[in-house]
């Protein structure tokens, strides 16, 4: 048996979890194979409630040992005598059991996780009410399209600590954020990836965050964190609209080339947005003047909604260090970058 404290110490983690269990959340870096798969494990239930125990074993036993096999030929055969790995299921009973114990028959050193993946979930809830209070942000504000996500990615370029939230949540954070193709994970591998993110800090350096909202697309910055992030100390990169403008037309290439897509989002807006200012949106889109409609949900939408926001949940935006730039392109991010990082200690 090991203890979620020592998941670092394994050549490699192996969730025998049902494939839906895996997706829902996982151990960051594990290895999805089931000794059950998701139709598998429903049939065990089935007869085990409906049946009797020694039944639903019975069954159990021989698709387990199938699947098992199926992976070691699959994935296995090639690791060496002196291979460690920890396996997990969802209490670290049976399933993880059964696996280990075969492995360790064989002869590798395998290890059990104590408590499973529930032992897991417990350690990330624990860890994300206690480990944000004793970390240093930075906070990035700025009105929409003044390139806060690309910023961050630069200053990771050069060695800064970031914590990228919109990246682990597959989202930009705005009714048009949605990733095409990247859907966003359920919140339990949300926050587990944060707790990775930040199990891996220097709390005697600065973390640098975008101002997030409590949501991001469907999913919810933890609370601890969300508190640390808004009484953190603030800086705001200012950009001209037409340079912000010019940005989004970039970042969002493909809303553009999809104009279906892009008045489907905008039909979210509806309620917030008079009639008039939605149908002529829509005109811009049908007549393919891109640039004129984000000009126009900066200045008549996102600029007015970030203004409310950052007031009321950052109290550092008001007084926040502005870094100006003239353009949002690549060179300008990267060079946005190394004056923050010259003068943030």
């Amino acid at each position: 048996m090991a203890t979620v404290a020592e998941v670092g110490n394994f050549d490699a983690i192996i969730d025998a979890r049902a494939p839906g269990e895996f997706a829902e959340d996982h151990l960051p870096g594990a290895l999805s194979m089931p000794v059950l798969d998701d139709e598998q494990r429903a049939r065990v239930g089935t007869l085990y409630k409906q049946v009797s125990a020694f039944e639903a074993k019975k069954l159990g036993a021989a698709l387990v040992s199938r699947n098992v096999a199926d992976h070691i030929e699959r994935h296995l055969l090639d690791k060496p005598k002196s291979w460690r790995p920890l396996v997990y299921c969802w209490r670290g009973g049976q399933r993880s059991g059964a696996f280990s114990h075969i492995l360790r028959e064989i002869g590798w050193d395998a290890h059990r996780l104590q408590g499973g993946y529930k032992a897991w979930r417990r350690h990330v809830i624990e860890q994300l009410a206690n480990l944000p209070a004793r970390l240093d942000f930075r906070v990035i504000s700025g009105a929409t399209g003044s390139g806060k996500s690309r910023l961050l990615e630069a200053l990771g370029r050069q060695g800064a600590q970031v914590l990228h939230l919109e990246e682990l949540a597959a989202h930009k954070g705005s009714v048009l954020g949605n990733l095409p193709g990247a859907p966003q994970p359920a919140q339990k591998a949300f926050e587990s990836q944060i707790l990775f993110a930040l199990q891996g800090m220097d709390p005697d350096r600065p973390v640098f965050v975008e101002a997030e909202s409590r949501k991001i697309g469907k999913l919810q910055v933890p609370d601890v964190l969300l508190d640390a992030i808004r009484a953190a100390p603030g800086l705001r990169i200012e950009a001209a609209l037409p340079a912000r403008v010019d940005f989004l037309l970039r970042d969002y290439d493909y809303a553009v080339a999809d104009p279906a897509w892009l008045l489907e989002r905008l039909g979210h807006l509806k309620g917030l947005q008079s009639n008039e200012t939605l149908e002529g949106w829509r005109a811009l889109i049908a007549a393919g003047d891109f640039a004129a409609l984000v000009e126009e949900l900066l200045t008549r939408h996102y600029d007015p909604l970030y203004q409310r926001s950052q007031s009321h949940n950052y109290p550092s935006y008001s007084t926040a260090a502005g870094y100006t730039t003239p353009t949002l392109d690549t060179p300008a991010l990267d060079a946005l970058a190394a004056r923050i990082l010259a003068t943030s200690a």
